[in-house]
């Protein structure tokens, strides 16, 4: 279940508390940063940071959706007009790839994962703003690809699930975990083309004859 992220405020001050807000729970965890210690790192009073945020939690959930939403952008845009959808899904599983491993998802990954027991809403924000939406968008992206007769499947919905956890084979938990050696660019190029293979031969169209 997740919960409905208000919109991130735009003034140039709630961009200014978000940046503080993004380096505190990145590295001092969701109950560890403060209300203080944020607006401290933003440079403005803890009176200014609640006439944008009413609490912790609107903060947090502010705060990843802006991050989790520029994320979604690059990985899964819109410029890919006149491509296969071979080519397509390779494009979205290489950038997929790479951000899962990226400091950002791993940080807001680790926080959530911790302080979802203790402070649920904490969960429902970061799966609302990253796992949802990006299945969401990448699911768009495979119901053009059925329309247009690429693909063959019933549920768009957990063959969109399904490419996403293809995506996260070997070099996700490895990173996640510390667990040497360092993941190699090039490991990363193999992990993304083998999601997309198998994935292609499960619901491409089959040939004429």
């Amino acid at each position: 279940m997740s919960e409905t992220l208000s919109p991130s405020p735009s003034t140039k001050k709630a961009h200014q508390i978000l940046q503080g807000a993004r380096e505190a729970f990145l590295e001092l965890g969701f109950e560890g940063a403060s209300v203080d210690e944020i607006a401290r790192r933003a440079g403005v009073s803890k009176g200014t940071l609640y006439n944008y945020f009413p609490d912790k939690r609107a903060l947090f959930g502010a705060f990843i959706a802006e991050e989790c939403q520029e994320h979604a952008r690059r990985v899964f845009q819109a410029d890919m007009q006149g491509l296969g959808i071979d080519a397509v899904l390779r494009r979205i599983a290489h950038a997929y790839v790479r951000l899962l491993i990226s400091p950002f998802a791993q940080g807001i990954f680790r926080i959530s994962v911790a302080e979802c027991q203790r402070f649920p809403e904490v969960g429902h924000s970061f799966y609302a703003a990253a796992p949802a939406l990006g299945i969401r968008r990448l699911s768009e992206v495979l119901d053009a690809a059925v329309a247009r007769g690429d693909l063959v499947m019933g549920d768009i919905d957990l063959a969109a699930n399904q490419f996403i956890m293809l995506c996260q084979a070997r070099v996700f938990h490895r990173r996640l975990f510390a667990i040497p050696p360092a993941v190699e660019p090039a490991e990363l190029d193999t992990v993304a083309d083998a999601a997309v293979d198998v994935f292609l031969a499960a619901y491409r169209a089959p040939g004429p004859g």
